[in-house]
């Protein structure tokens, strides 16, 4: 594969945003695109950070990350989003892009990455363990106020 015209680059301004949203919407569709921004501008206050990996002029995949310290992990990046447009799996991006989470991460003295994800998506599951080298240490649980 070749990935001469494929960078990655952090996603800033609300433009940028708007032109990520027709591929992280592949992961949250029940998001309609204001909320979607809303709910954005609010997470960067937060210290939410948006990655793309570009493939010539045109997001390919997104990465959305925050620095937390916690007792259970220590200082580590946290991984909410991760998705590459789907006409365009198979290519190694989403690979590059969380080899590209695990670097910014080192570069800001975590300790680890973690991330989360859907019980379905085993195929996601397959990635992060045999392609990237995480392991599954505990369960997620969430409860609806």
């Amino acid at each position: 594969m070749d990935h001469s015209d494929v960078r990655i680059v952090e996603l800033t301004t609300e433009a940028e945003w708007r032109r990520a949203y027709p591929v992280m919407s592949e992961l949250r569709p029940y998001l309609e695109e204001e909320g979607y921004l809303r709910l954005l501008r609010e997470m960067r206050k937060e210290g939410y950070r948006l990655f793309a990996l570009l493939e010539g002029d045109e997001i390919a995949a997104v990465a959305g990350v925050t620095v937390w310290t916690t007792f259970y992990y220590g200082r580590h990046v946290f991984v909410y989003d991760l998705v590459t447009q789907s006409d365009r799996r198979s290519r190694g991006y989403g690979r590059k892009l969380l080899n590209h989470v695990e670097r910014w991460a080192e570069e800001r003295g975590c300790e680890r990455v973690a991330l989360s994800s859907n019980q379905a998506r085993k195929e996601a599951h397959r990635f992060y363990e045999e392609k990237m080298g995480y392991r599954k240490p505990s369960y997620q649980f969430v409860k609806e106020l």
